[in-house]
């Protein structure tokens, strides 16, 4: 953890199943048999709703949280239940004062906000996420594809959530609309800072995300290279204002990417 900390609260247990940091830290692989569970709980609900893949996970998402915390808890009852702490504490949720910091230290890589970023030379505030979701055609498409989609994103906010017996980071990021991205013949992904999107959907956990860097594209007003660097170490923070020969080493973040401009705006 760095300096400079504020709090926010989040939402009272009334309003958690639809908070978005909350949904984000039940994304863990001891979490996901339950949203199975859930998903088969709601299909079982909402027979009509079956076969409808975008409205049961917009069902799932906005109750998932307020469900897996009764779920957990009636399990508990039972003896042998299995549960472990992590995921006790994850179903009780977090404390409702969370410190929101202006730069963060994840296994020796540093992250700033963007305000951060603005006051001095260096960046660390771009960050990269691939995540398995959904494609939808138009906003009628009730049927979306599942796939793994590329998203580039600005961190706004870093929130540390208390769980009591451990802290989760998760950045609230603006991320770049699908108009905001293109790859030009050189292989090198563009995007348009000022397109944002997915304003409903801003929170991911930290480690999830990859730490990239924006550069202007002279030739194109208005938009930026995305390149992929090595992470700097900050286990000895020293020479935190210069650059180096780190801007030498990216490389087009392009490698192993779906095509951009294939996305639809979810």
């Amino acid at each position: 953890h760095l300096s400079d900390v504020s709090t926010v609260g989040v939402p009272s247990s009334q309003k958690m199943g639809v908070s978005k940091p909350l949904s984000g830290c039940t994304n863990t692989e001891e979490v996901l048999p339950y949203i199975e569970q859930h998903m088969i709980h709601i299909k079982a609900a909402y027979p009509k709703f079956r076969k409808r893949t975008k409205w049961l996970q917009d069902k799932h998402n906005s109750t998932f949280i307020q469900w897996l915390r009764f779920k957990v808890q009636s399990e508990l009852e039972e003896d042998n239940h299995g549960v472990s702490e992590n995921l006790r504490w994850l179903a009780a949720g977090p404390n409702m004062g969370v410190p929101l910091y202006r730069s963060y230290l994840i296994k020796g890589i540093k992250f700033n906000i963007k305000a951060q970023d603005d006051v001095r030379t260096t960046q660390n505030s771009g960050v990269y996420l691939l995540a398995h979701t959904m494609q939808v055609a138009s906003a009628k498409d009730k049927n979306p594809i599942l796939s793994n989609m590329g998203f580039y994103g600005v961190i706004q906010e870093i929130w540390d959530l208390d769980y009591q017996k451990f802290t989760i980071p998760v950045f609230r990021c603006d991320w770049i609309d699908s108009s905001g991205l293109v790859v030009n013949e050189l292989g090198f992904t563009l995007v348009d800072l000022s397109k944002i999107g997915h304003r409903n959907d801003q929170f991911v956990l930290a480690s999830q995300v990859k730490q990239i860097f924006f550069v202007d594209d002279l030739m194109h007003r208005g938009w930026s290279v995305v390149l992929s660097m090595p992470n700097r170490e900050y286990n000895d923070v020293i020479g935190d204002e210069v650059l180096g020969d780190v801007i030498i080493e990216c490389e087009p973040f392009t490698r192993g990417m779906p095509n951009v401009d294939t996305f639809d705006e979810l």
